[in-house]
């Protein structure tokens, strides 16, 4: 396994999870922004999205989140 070190450029896929893949070629920050920016927007749209109250998740584990 590699270990992500700092100033690495680091591939995002967000699909049915989010996988980091580093990056081979040249990554354009402004690119990357504008495209979070859109996926926030996508996950704003969702009807009856709402975020989680502080706390409310402090006995889940990460492994119950995606049964």
């Amino acid at each position: 396994m590699i270990g992500i070190e700092e100033d690495d450029e680091l591939i995002i896929e967000i699909s049915n999870g989010i996988v980091l893949k580093p990056a081979k070629r040249k990554v354009d920050p402004v690119e990357i922004r504008r495209v979070l920016a859109q996926h926030t927007e996508v996950l704003k749209s969702i009807e009856g999205r709402r975020e989680p109250k502080p706390g409310e998740l402090s006995g889940v584990y990460l492994d119950e989140e995606f049964e």
